[in-house]
Order: structure tokens, then sequence, then C-alpha cells
């Protein structure tokens, strides 16, 4: 029988696995964690539809318990290495794992806010990120560092991605869709908060996600302006001072608010930089791992066997990761049955 190893028991690994385990295979998910469901579990509702993520996530993690799919914890992977027509797979604490085929599906990381800092990220109690405010939703409790409900929330686009002094010249996809699903969320629990979105250009690549935008701002009163955040201050009240420029206008704008939500964006995580320093995986020129065609071949590595799933090529929403990944495991299976 043969043994395919998925690193990442993300919503691409756990596609993968789902796939893979009613055609012969031997299925081994490896996960750094000590949980499956990856960064999809840090969020509470999905766009376009708000359906619930443990919803979603549910039915891949009960395949994977009824199965015999091996689900490895707290294993990191740090090295993958060819012997003959075997992958040898190594961790961070020595442990060999032999393969057939490899598939990597590592997800991503999200942006370091605290580099950006003239937001103000942990400098003032009231700034937070899109996955701090994420928690907030979870609990149902919005509230500033007072114990207060916040009456004035402005949410920062773009935060680590499409910025040349971080490096990060690409989109990151779906800040903007989640920042409109988040200002929601918030309106729903706060009905009388004002919100304000303040964005470069708004990029919302799925079907029905104009029309979310267009809910927001005709149901849910939420204001978008196009501008960039120059600086955050603090009051000795704890409220916060923005500064920014309203580039429709061309005028500086001054607003005062009681939280600041920064939409961090997608990057590389620490996986394809391992491989990068093995010399093994190819990285693109934004970090994320190098597909064989971009076009024709999107789950194919340079690397005979290693195959691609998810997030680690680039950004994309959950949708598209699911896509991708049933895609990564009919690569698996043509290459296996050729071999």
């Amino acid at each position: 029988m043969k043994h395919v190893v998925i690193i990442g028991g993300g919503i691409a690994g756990l596609t993968v696995a789902s796939q893979l385990c009613n055609s012969n295979c031997k299925v081994t998910i490896i996960e750094k964690s000590n949980r499956l469901g990856g960064n999809l579990s840090n969020y509470t509702y999905l766009f376009p539809d708000f359906s619930k993520v443990e919803d979603v996530l549910k039915g891949y993690i009960e395949k994977v318990n009824s199965s015999d799919i091996r689900v490895i914890y707290h294993t990191e992977i740090h090295k993958v290495k060819r012997e003959k027509d075997k992958f040898i797979l190594e961790s961070i604490d020595n442990v060999r794992i032999n393969a057939d085929a490899v598939v990597v599906a590592t997800g991503y990381k999200v942006f370091d806010a605290t580099i950006k800092e003239e937001f103000g990220y942990k400098i003032f109690d009231n700034v937070i990120t899109s996955v701090d405010l994420e928690n907030m939703i979870k609990e149902n409790k919005i509230i500033t560092s007072k114990g207060e409900k916040p009456s004035r929330v402005a949410f920062i686009h773009c935060v680590g991605s499409r910025d040349a002094k971080v490096g990060n010249l690409y989109c990151s996809r779906v800040c903007c869709i989640t920042a409109i699903k988040q200002a929601i969320e918030v309106k729903k629990l706060l009905p009388d908060v004002e919100i304000f979105c303040f964005y470069i250009d708004l990029r919302l690549y799925g079907s029905n996600f104009d029309n979310i935008y267009l809910t927001a701002q005709r149901d849910y009163r939420i204001q978008f302006i196009r501008g960039r955040l120059s600086e955050t201050s603090e009051k000795q009240d704890k409220t916060l001072l923005i500064k920014a420029e309203d580039t429709l206008s061309g005028r500086p704008l001054q607003m005062h608010v009681d939280m600041i939500v920064l939409m961090v964006g997608i990057e590389p995580n620490n996986f394809a930089q391992y491989m990068k320093n093995e010399n093994y995986l190819h990285l693109d020129e934004n970090g994320f791992i190098k597909q064989k065609n971009v076009h024709l071949e999107r789950n194919i590595t340079l690397e005979e066997g290693v195959f691609l799933a998810g997030t680690c090529i680039g950004p994309m929403s959950v949708g598209e990761t699911v896509d991708h990944s049933k895609a990564a495991a009919f690569e698996v299976l043509k290459y296996l049955s050729r071999n």
C-alpha cells in the first residue's frame, strides 16, 4: 500500500486526506499544533454566506476520526529529501517518516502588525488585528480595554499587503471581503456603533462579494473611505486619533475612534523558508512555494512526487483552497498509479 504524507492539518490538508482515504492509500497528516483546522479555526463565520466555520470543519474532522488516517500532532517537518523512489521527512525533533508521495499543505501565517509601528499595534491598547477581533466575535463580546462597548470603530485594510516598505507587494486577496464581513458582524452585535473602512481600493474577487459590499453600506450603514492611515496616536482616555488622507478628495483627514482593527495580510510560513534553505522546494518572488506551471500544473512542484495544496502557493479563499486541494489529491493518485 502506498503511503502519502500530508504536511499540514488545515482545510487544505484535510481535504486532500479525505479524498485519498478511500483510494487504497495509507495517509498520514503531520500537524505542528495540537489540533486540526489550521488558520480556519481562528474564524467564526465565512464569507460570502456567513456559514459557521465549525460546520465546515466538522465533516472533515469526523472523517479523519472514523477512518484509518493517522495524525501526528506537535510535529514540524523541516527537511524533505529523496532516496531513490522514497521520500524521507525529518522533523525538528528528529522524527523520521518515509513516504511514497508528499503533499505540502502548510497554509500561511498572518502579517506581524507590530512591524507597522505607526499603526500602534501592541503600543495602544485599543488597536487590534482582524484575528483579535475574531476572538471577540466568537465570544460575542466586543469591548475596549476599559471594558466598554465601542461607539466608533475603524477598519484599516491592506496591513502588510501591497506595501513596499515591508517587502510585500502582492494583494492578500481576502482582506477586503474579510473586513466587510467582520464589520457586518460587529454591527450585528453592536447596532449603534459607527464603522469606517479605510481602503486603498476594494478588491472583491468572488461571486456575490460585491453584493455583500452593497449590503454593508445600505443595510448596515458602514462607511467606506478611500485612503491610507498614516499615523495613530492615543489620547488620555485611551481613545485613538487617526491621521489619514482621503485620496478621493485629496485632503488630510483626522478622526477619533474607540477601536482600530488592522486587517493583517497573508504571508508565506516558515516551512517555505526551511525548504528554501534546503534548496529543495523553490520559492516565487513573493516567498510562496513555486508551482511547476501557474496555469496547467498548479499542484505540482519541480520535484516529482511532491505536491502542493492550498495557500502555501499564495493567498486564496476557503472555496479556492478546497478546489485546489481536491485537484492535488487527483494529481497524487495519478502519480502513484504511474509508479
